[in-house]
């Protein structure tokens, strides 16, 4: 399967895009510790990745709350029932990993929902940045704890921290 990447700077830096004829595959800051290794091809016109940009910066300059974008992002079966999982947590809201493994119905998972959580390719869209700890706390953001502190007050998401 082809992939097609392009890059597009955000208040929060330069973020990478991957696509293929299916969905988008990948979206990291430059920081980010599960980028892809595998680009592909530079395309700034597939259309995956063009209305990709057009969404995100809707979302940063505040007038779209939620993304309508194929999505095609590799991993098992239970991290993908995860990562749907984390794309019903509304704009503005946050979980726990408790309360995410309550969704996916595994309320034992905590730790697996965790780990699968963290492995996300596709940041911002589907928003593993909206799940804190149990107590209310940031946890760990591939993106680094700045961005996802940034992501939350700009949703307007209200932390105890």
């Amino acid at each position: 399967m082809q992939l097609f990447h392009c890059f597009m700077n955000s208040p929060l830096g330069e973020i990478t895009l991957l696509a293929n004829d299916q969905g988008l595959a990948g979206a990291w800051f430059e920081t980010h510790t599960t980028k892809a290794n595998s680009l592909g091809e530079f395309s700034s016109t597939h259309p995956v990745l063009s209305e990709t940009v057009a969404q995100l910066e809707g979302y940063f300059n505040g007038t779209l709350t939620q993304f309508n974008l194929p999505l095609a992002a590799n991993g098992t079966a239970f991290q993908q029932s995860v990562w749907h999982a984390l794309t019903e947590i509304p704009f503005g809201r946050s979980a726990s990993y408790a309360e995410l493994a309550t969704l996916i119905q595994n309320p034992k998972a905590v730790r697996a929902v965790g780990a699968a959580n963290g492995k996300n390719p596709i940041s911002i869209i589907v928003p593993c940045h909206r799940v804190i700890g149990s107590n209310g706390t940031l946890t760990g953001y591939a993106g680094g704890l700045e961005r996802k502190l940034w992501l939350l007050k700009h949703e307007g998401c209200l932390l105890d921290i």
